[in-house]
């Protein structure tokens, strides 16, 4: 399903890619995250703040039709409490939790369709589905077990793994400022598919977007 859902993605991007260059919309994006965990062995224990910034584009295959796509960096934090966390759990007697804060960052490529209204005073509501593919660029983690400070940032590029799929949903508005020029804003929510740990653990980040942009 996944691997299906990705190449319909691709081809749609494809076919975008060669419509006129008119219908080929840029822009800049910065804002927060709120990110979280799901732990198969434990639990997630709240929100973390973290942040993308990055490129946008939108690809209009259809009169309110987009591609939507781009190339960010992004912050996905959370933090949980994990059964037996290796490798510091080693050689201890007994079941024993771990909080652990993971922090993540990623090269991140969605792969989204657009459903956009007409426009009425300047202004264009839109809906968004997709998936995003997302590549590691560093990994960071803070233990402690029992208040204990076993590890603070420190490198998890051991124990994470290097590609995160995401579904994404979401929606919001554009208001239009002048000629081509809109100020973006709206909601995303980004659920991750895929185990971003490694031995041995099962864990996955997701995160909602306070989204904020421009396109030019």
């Amino acid at each position: 399903m996944k691997k299906t859902l990705l190449v319909l993605f691709l081809f749609i991007a494809v076919n975008s890619f060669a419509q006129d260059a008119s219908q080929v919309r840029l822009g800049l994006t910065a804002h927060p995250t709120f990110g979280f965990l799901k732990v198969e062995n434990g639990k997630g224990n709240g929100l973390s703040t973290g942040f993308t910034y990055g490129l946008m584009s939108d690809f209009e295959f259809a009169e309110n039709y987009c591609f939507g796509t781009g190339l960010t960096i992004t912050s996905i934090n959370g933090t949980g409490s994990l059964l037996n966390y290796q490798p510091y759990h080693a050689g201890v007697n007994g079941d024993a939790a771990y909080d652990v804060k993971f922090k993540m960052q990623y090269l991140q490529i969605p792969l989204t369709i657009k459903l956009k209204t007409d426009e009425v005073d300047e202004i264009k509501w839109f809906g968004q589905f997709g998936l995003t593919t997302d590549f590691r660029i560093s990994a960071r983690q803070d233990v402690e077990q029992n208040n204990n400070q076993l590890a603070d940032h420190a490198s998890a590029t051991d124990r994470t793994k290097f590609f995160r799929a995401g579904m994404v949903i979401g929606g919001g508005a554009e208001y239009r400022l002048s000629g081509k020029t809109s100020l973006v804003g709206g909601l995303t929510y980004n659920n991750g598919l895929t185990n971003i740990a490694a031995k041995g653990q099962e864990v996955k980040n997701h995160y909602v977007g306070l989204n904020i942009g421009i396109f030019f």
